[in-house]
């Protein structure tokens, strides 16, 4: 008596097994998919922390909470070439401009409380000269206050400035940087390359040494406006109301 192959056997078996449970096919639901800008928002997490808290090397900065036409203002940078970042451009470069104020949308709204700020790594004196340069400036050098821009509470003004504090120093450094060499951007008038460039590697320390060593106070929000106009002109950002609309004056 012929017996067919082993392999055409179990062939017939499989097939007759599908067709067994096709009928069945209709009573056994697909996997539940939350469709949400919070389920979207994960790709994020993986490189700013969970809720966009902060990662904790240093480098990846937080993200919740910040204003948010300034993340969206950075989300547009890093798809369009002003800010280099080979993966962050890799993960944007298709996506639409409502997509990514979804995005930023999303993140601004995260009302999340900040860790204890991280212990200071600079003496006494240079924390004493990164607190002036932070809260006055320099005018002989044309320097401005950190807080003329990013606000008296250095938490940033809506909508597209962010605030200075809850920030690593290691991060901060590496904007400052960037600005310098001009591998990072904004639209033009671009005022913080302008004020980054007037800066010495020892200011740059003593500013970041200070900002990084301050809690974030509470609430932590952005304010609404600037008691005065911002001492420079700021690509998308009017002139002579202290408000911010748009633009890369920020960090």
């Amino acid at each position: 008596m012929f017996r067919p192959p082993a392999r055409l056997r179990f062939a017939f078996c499989l097939a007759t097994a599908v067709s067994w449970l096709l009928p069945f096919q209709d009573l056994v639901a697909a996997p539940a998919f939350e469709d949400s800008t919070a389920q979207r928002a994960l790709a994020c997490t993986g490189c700013h922390g969970r809720e966009g808290r902060a990662a904790s090397d240093g480098y990846y900065p937080r993200i919740a909470g910040k204003p948010d036409g300034y993340l969206y203002n950075q989300l547009l940078n890093f798809r369009d070439g002003r800010r280099n970042y080979a993966l962050m451009t890799h993960l944007l470069e298709h996506l639409s401009d409502d997509y990514l104020r979804e995005l930023a949308g999303y993140f601004s709204g995260l009302d999340l409380p900040y860790p204890a700020p991280q212990p200071a790594a600079v003496d006494n004196a240079t924390l004493a000269r990164g607190k002036a340069l932070v809260l006055n400036g320099d005018a002989t050098r044309g320097i401005p206050a950190c807080a003329q821009c990013h606000g008296e509470a250095l938490t940033g003004v809506a909508p597209a400035v962010p605030g200075l504090l809850g920030l690593p120093r290691d991060y901060l450094n590496s904007q400052f940087g960037a600005w310098q060499i001009g591998q990072r951007k904004a639209l033009e008038p671009d005022c913080m390359a302008q004020v980054a460039r007037q800066l010495r590697p020892d200011d740059i320390a003593a500013l970041t040494g200070w900002l990084a060593a301050q809690p974030v106070p509470t609430p932590s929000k952005a304010a609404n406006s600037l008691p005065a106009p911002m001492p420079l002109p700021c690509g998308g950002m009017p002139s002579g109301d202290g408000r911010a609309s748009g633009g890369g004056a920020a960090r």
